[in-house]
């Protein structure tokens, strides 16, 4: 007599960290729309199986944005369906994940321009335009 695949020995079993971890998303996502007060979250340094994971991926959802970066591995960033809540998972270059996180903020860090870009890109598009008004 063969096991049901949803009891099988290969199936990592829900721990009950999805719920855990839910819980503060809620917590800290109340805290954040109070006050402005971001949280991150490490997801990897958790005691949570894949199972959990991917549970706690599935309730979250997927919203309407949804970014990746190609910047030493690939990081796909999305934001859940709860607005202000974004999974950050960053993947190596072996394609293993590398590290994952739930960052609560209007917009994660990742995506932020560092000013030292933003001076650099200045720069860069006033050589542009005085480039352009040469030319005429």
């Amino acid at each position: 007599m063969s096991l049901p695949e949803s009891l099988t020995p290969c199936t990592p079993p829900l721990t009950g960290m999805a719920d855990s971890v839910l819980s503060e998303i809620a917590e800290r996502l109340q805290v954040f729309a109070l006050s402005g007060e971001e949280t991150v979250i490490d997801l990897r340094s958790l005691p949570m199986s894949n199972a959990d994971r991917n549970d706690l991926e599935v309730r979250l959802g997927r919203g309407e944005v949804e970014i990746k970066l190609y910047v030493s591995g690939q990081s796909d960033i999305w934001e859940t369906t709860f607005a202000g809540v974004w999974w950050v998972r960053h993947i190596d270059g072996d394609g293993r994940i590398a590290a994952e996180e739930i960052n609560i903020t209007s917009v994660p860090d990742i995506l932020r321009a560092h000013p030292d870009d933003a001076r650099a890109a200045a720069t860069r598009l006033a050589g542009i335009n005085t480039k352009e008004s040469d030319d005429v």
